[in-house]
């Protein structure tokens, strides 16, 4: 039996807020705070500021960003496609996801965040792998692009 994914939330007491991918500060004097650096020799959870900055910048360039545009952007960023799932930007019936969900599998555990009306936003989380050892439940899409 298979298992759809079509919304959910993280369950989070405090959910990631959505980045944008280049602050401005307000006063040219200011210091401009430098971006999270990616850090592939560190944990999920130490590479979870990079993440949730990669998907703020997908956000801010594409208010109805969809499952390609996280997955280019999560490769662009350094992390590894064949260790990424997505699931699709519409419903079985052709119509638009309520949001969708991508993952990167990412030293033993899985980077998840989930875009669209349904989620309020982005939100992005660091989960233990399933038992399958891949991140999302239910069907997911091929990313062969």
């Amino acid at each position: 039996m298979l298992v759809g994914l079509t919304a959910c939330t993280f369950g989070d007491p405090e959910p990631t807020a959505p980045t944008t991918a280049r602050p401005t500060p307000s006063d040219p004097g200011a210091a401009t705070p430098t971006a999270p650096e990616f850090r592939p020799e560190l944990s999920a959870t130490e590479n979870l500021a990079y993440f949730d900055w990669v998907n703020g910048g997908v956000v801010a360039a594409n208010a109805s960003a969809g499952g390609r545009d996280f997955i280019d952007a999560l490769v662009a960023g350094g992390f590894d496609k064949a260790q990424m799932q997505v699931t699709s930007d519409t419903t079985t019936e052709g119509k638009p996801a309520d949001s969708v969900q991508f993952s990167v599998l990412f030293q033993g555990e899985c980077l998840i965040g989930q875009y669209g009306p349904a989620s309020g936003g982005y939100h992005g989380a660091v989960r233990p792998p399933l038992g399958t050892g891949t991140c999302l439940v239910g069907q997911t899409r091929p990313i062969d692009w």
